[in-house]
């Protein structure tokens, strides 16, 4: 594995073949898709620490998710990235979609993992709320509450390992950076699903409160042709909680695709 400071961004690269692209969600870092590693050997695959989450710095800017796309879009097009499998989980999978509408040409398929479209009233001003307690009480008390509550009962009880990752994940964000990323989610708008014209596959889970089947569907009609997977007993970490089923899924869903 290299690992690389890109367009502001600290960027690992592992692998040779056809890339893909994944992109982590709110509270996350590149080794969200971690466990899913040993399953896409074969590919080169690029995972970026977005602005303000895991290792990369906070920029000296708002974020946004305009400023999150051409982030990536710089960044592929830095490491000769002129198109790929493009993977997101939570938040990474809107900025995904805007990519994908945006840039059809560079997008090879989509794979969205616990997938989101734009807040409603309610969950933008949860989000205002969460970015505030960051700020305020720190990322210890952000990590508690979500660690409860983004699993699956299931893993919350069976799986220390899950909760515990999911915890250490957002108790290493820096304040401002995820505060920031907290308010760049709560004012996103959806992307234009009528310029998406590429194979599609969306994976979410059975518990999962933040993007629940129903959000999959939906999905999967403004898409057209994408593939919904719901997985048993699974809540909105995805690639933690299911990691294998994941794994398998993406695998044999992207080696059928030609870059």
């Amino acid at each position: 594995m290299t690992s690389i400071q890109v367009a502001g961004m600290m960027v690992d690269s592992d692998g040779e073949g056809a890339p893909i692209v994944m992109l982590h969600g709110l509270g996350g870092t590149s080794n969200s898709f971690q466990a899913m590693m040993p399953a896409l050997a074969g590919f080169r695959v690029v995972r970026p620490d977005l602005p303000g989450s895991g290792r990369s710095p906070t920029p000296p800017r708002q974020i946004t998710v305009d400023y999150l796309v051409e982030t990536v879009e710089h960044a592929a097009t830095h490491l000769g990235l002129a198109r790929a499998h493009v993977v997101g989980h939570s938040f990474g999978t809107l900025i995904a979609q805007h990519i994908a509408a945006r840039h059809p040409e560079r997008v090879a398929s989509l794979t969205l993992f616990g997938p989101i479209l734009e807040p409603q009233d309610a969950a933008r001003d949860r989000l205002r709320a969460r970015a505030a307690t960051a700020r305020h009480e720190g990322m210890g008390v952000v990590a508690d509450q979500l660690a409860g509550s983004a699993l699956s009962t299931a893993a919350a009880s069976e799986n220390p390992v899950a909760v515990a990752f999911v915890r250490e994940s957002h108790m290493r964000q820096d304040v401002e950076g995820f505060a920031r990323s907290c308010e760049a989610l709560g004012q996103a708008e959806k992307a234009d699903h009528r310029l998406i014209d590429c194979p599609t596959l969306i994976v979410t889970g059975d518990e999962d409160a933040v993007g629940p089947a129903s959000i999959a569907q939906e999905l999967a009609e403004k898409i057209g042709s994408a593939k919904t997977v719901v997985l048993h007993r699974c809540g909105h970490w995805t690639p933690i909680e299911r990691s294998k089923e994941c794994s398998t899924l993406l695998a044999e869903f992207i080696r059928g695709i030609p870059i």
